[in-house]
C-alpha cells in the first residue's frame, strides 16, 4: 500500500512558474520559492506587490529585462512575473483523505492515469479545485508531474489543491477503495453520466490522451462512466479531450452534491 502521512518532495531545480495569477497563488500558498523575477518594465505598484509577498516568504527578488525573462520562461506569456520553485511538494493519499475529513465532506478525488500533456494536467487540476475536489493523484512514471507549465495552465490551482504523486497507481486505487470511496473510470462503454450518481464518496479516473485508462486500471475501477455525444457526428472524433471530460465530470459531482 502507498505510504501515507508524510510530505513527499522531489527536486526540480529548474522549475519556473510564470504569469501573475500563478505566481500570486504560489506565493500565497507558502510553497518553497527561491527567487521571484520581475520584469523591469512592470509598474512600480505591481512590482511592489510581488516584492512584498516574496520577502514575506523569504524569496529573493530580481529585476530583469523583459527579454531575459522571456528566455528564462521560454515564452512571451510571462506577464512580467516568474518564480523559481526550489522543490515541488507532493501530498500523500492520507493528506487527501484528511482534507475531506477536515471539511466533513465525502471524499472527492481525481486520479490521472498517464496524462502526459502539462496543459491538460493543469486544466484538470484547475477544474478539480474549482469544483471542490480534495486532491488529485498522479503517477510518478507514465505521466507529467507538476511543472511550471502545469502551474500556469492551472491558473495557480496546483499550488492550492493537494497533488499526490504515487509510485504505484494500482496500489493507490486499491488504497482509495479501502476508504469506501467508489472509483469511476471515465471510459467508452460505461454507463451514461445522466444515469450515474456521483454525489457520494467518489474518485474519478481519467486516462491518457491517446489510449485512455490502462487495462489494469479499468479492471480495478468499480464502474465506468461515459460522456455522451451528439448523434451523427461522423468526423472521426470519438471522445472528448481528457481535460474537457474532467471539467464535465467534476462539475457534475459538484452539481449533484449541491442538489443534496
Amino acid at each position: 500500500m502507498e505510504k501515507t502521512g508524510r510530505v513527499q518532495t522531489e527536486q526540480h531545480p529548474d522549475t519556473l512558474v510564470w504569469g501573475k495569477n500563478p505566481v500570486t497563488e504560489l506565493l500565497k500558498s507558502g510553497e518553497g520559492v527561491d527567487t521571484v523575477y520581475l520584469a523591469d518594465s512592470l509598474p512600480q505598484a505591481v512590482a511592489g506587490y510581488y516584492t512584498a509577498m516574496a520577502k514575506q516568504g523569504g524569496a529573493v527578488v530580481k529585476r530583469v529585462p523583459g527579454n531575459k525573462l522571456q528566455k528564462l520562461c521560454g515564452t512571451q506569456d510571462h506577464q512580467g512575473v516568474a518564480a523559481r520553485v526550489a522543490e515541488v511538494q507532493y501530498a500523500t493519499l492520507e493528506d487527501l483523505f484528511a482534507a475531506a475529513r477536515a471539511k466533513k465532506e465525502p471524499p472527492f478525488l481525481v486520479v490521472c492515469d498517464g496524462v502526459e500533456d502539462p496543459h491538460n494536467l493543469g486544466a484538470i487540476i484547475r477544474s478539480a479545485y474549482l469544483c471542490g475536489a480534495h486532491g488529485v493523484v498522479i503517477p510518478k512514471r507514465g505521466g507529467v508531474g507538476v511543472t511550471g507549465t502545469v502551474m500556469k495552465a492551472s491558473a495557480g490551482a496546483a499550488a492550492r489543491l493537494p497533488v499526490a504523486r504515487v509510485t504505484n497507481l494500482s496500489q493507490a486505487i486499491r488504497a482509495i477503495k479501502e476508504e469506501n470511496i467508489f472509483v469511476y473510470c471515465a471510459d467508452l462503454g460505461g454507463a451514461p453520466l445522466a444515469r450515474t450518481d456521483l454525489s457520494g464518496p467518489v474518485a474519478l479516473v481519467l486516462g491518457s490522451e491517446g489510449s485512455g485508462p490502462s487495462a489494469l486500471t479499468r479492471k480495478l475501477c468499480d464502474a465506468a462512466v461515459t460522456l455522451e455525444m451528439a448523434p451523427g457526428q461522423a468526423t472521426g472524433v470519438d471522445s472528448y479531450n481528457v481535460s474537457v471530460a474532467a471539467g464535465i465530470l467534476c462539475y457534475d459531482v459538484m452539481r449533484r452534491r449541491a442538489a443534496k
